[in-house]
């Protein structure tokens, strides 16, 4: 192992942040996702290559989040919806993976039923395997937006919501009901802190869809998925990439998200997001990810405090990327980052 956090978990640290209710004793990490070269190069182990139900893959997948000092273990589990596997080949794009150009084809899709929408045996193993302390924050992999772009197409979604709004409005209801049901079993799992969901909207300058279309097709969605784990009395955590300005008062308001994570610098630095509103959602992240993996250790280290200074202030903040640890950040850069952040204190 690379490098042990001498930290002792403690979930109701975290939850602080996100029910903006009192200040944390410690200030808490969070990241969205994480790829497995990350884990392997950190964790000095295999990783990538073992199968979705190896005992040993959850072992060392919490085993990483713990070494690291975190509060939580992220993690999501794809909806049991068959699709083509993905093209790796250059220039594969955006309508490699369709399997849905028609009603024709909604009604022959072989759509998992909503009481198994998905595999639940990962949670089940991760939270036999938790330390005292330790809660899972954890949902659906992709949301409605995502899945429907990939089964209709990015290009088959545009050209339908001209000529078959019908079937766009049937699948996004149908991907909705699916991760509302799956929603409802994990908000029942004493192990799950809170639920999340990712699904990025949007890009450098804009959403995908526009405003309205989001109000109408994606956030009903939402709106039951906050509902579903403010009921169990659990907060609800949304990682979202994209210029989203236009509807973030949508999110806080209407879908009442509690935390939002996913921030570019080149977008809406997280303290600017923070500055405006901060008062009504909790930030999470927004380290740029080019400044940790290019950065010099001084760079870094100065960089961190920065943003730590801009949004601990109050306490409700985690510190983390702005997008995600990928395969090509150097494990080295990220422990700086942790350094820094495990100097802080109430």
């Amino acid at each position: 192992m690379f490098w042990q956090a001498h930290h002792q978990p403690d979930f109701t640290q975290f939850l602080k942040v996100l029910q903006r209710d009192s200040r944390p004793a410690h200030l808490p990490s969070y990241e969205h996702v994480v790829s497995g070269e990350f884990i392997e190069a950190w964790m000095g182990t295999p990783w990538c290559a073992l199968p979705m139900h190896n005992r040993d893959k959850w072992r060392t997948y919490v085993d990483f989040w713990m070494s690291m000092g975190f509060d939580c273990v992220p993690m999501e589990v794809l909806l049991d919806c068959p699709l083509p596997k993905k093209d790796t080949r250059r220039g594969a794009g955006s309508e490699e993976r369709v399997v849905i150009t028609s009603m024709e084809d909604f009604e022959r899709y072989a759509w998992p039923s909503e009481a198994a929408p998905i595999d639940f045996a990962p949670f089940e193993m991760v939270s036999q395997m938790l330390p005292d302390g330790v809660k899972i924050v954890g949902g659906v992999g992709m949301g409605p937006y995502e899945w429907a772009s990939t089964m209709l197409g990015t290009e088959g979604m545009a050209f339908a919501l001209m000529d078959q709004a019908e079937l766009v409005r049937a699948v996004f209801a149908k991907l909705g009901d699916l991760i509302v049901a799956a929603d409802k079993v994990l908000a029942q799992m004493d192990s799950i802190g809170a639920l999340r969901q990712g699904d990025d909207l949007g890009f450098r300058t804009s959403t995908f869809l526009s405003p309205d279309q989001l109000r109408e097709l994606v956030f009903p969605t939402y709106r039951r998925m906050t509902d579903v784990a403010h009921a169990a009395g659990k907060p609800f955590v949304l990682h979202s990439c994209g210029q989203l300005e236009a509807v973030y008062d949508d999110l806080i308001d209407d879908c009442r998200i509690d935390a939002k994570h996913s921030f570019e610098e080149a977008i809406l630095p997280v303290e600017q997001f923070k500055a405006r509103w901060g008062d009504r959602v909790t930030p999470l992240g927004g380290l740029d990810v080019d400044m940790i993996c290019r950065g010099s250790e001084d760079q870094i280290r100065a960089y961190t405090r920065r943003k730590i200074e801009q949004c601990f202030a109050d306490g409700y903040w985690a510190i983390g990327t702005g997008n995600s640890l990928t395969d090509y950040m150097p494990i080295q850069n990220y422990r700086i980052v942790l350094e820094e952040a495990r100097q802080v204190r109430a």
